[in-house]
């Protein structure tokens, strides 16, 4: 019989940051209320710099909760972070529409 072990975890959304602060910071600031796994700083793929926003990864959602709680507007470097638990990323909605197919701007009158 095989026994299927779940791994609860929380995925954290960390928004409003400091363009300045990095992973290592990021992590400091949840370690200070349990384990972190995995600390991320969304940055542009083209300048490499930060996006103003992050993810972080707690296995214990006691203590992610604690941390949400407690993070949620606290100020770093000067802004109150926006903490809370990510929500799945929703399906973007093309601007085109269904029936546009690379026409490349020319639409026949027949």
């Amino acid at each position: 019989m095989r026994r299927i072990i779940k791994f609860l975890f929380m995925n954290i959304y960390v928004g409003n940051l400091h363009y300045e602060i990095n992973e290592d910071e990021l992590k400091g600031f949840f370690e200070e209320y349990g384990e972190v796994t995995s600390a991320r700083v969304i940055t542009d793929k083209y300048s490499g710099r930060s996006k103003g926003f992050g993810f972080v990864d707690m296995p214990n959602t006691d203590e992610a909760n604690r941390a949400v709680e407690e993070l949620n507007g606290a100020e770093v470097k000067g802004r109150p972070m926006k903490v809370n638990e990510s929500q799945e990323r929703r399906e973007r909605r093309s601007n085109y529409g269904d029936d546009r197919r690379g026409s490349g701007g020319y639409k026949s009158r027949y």
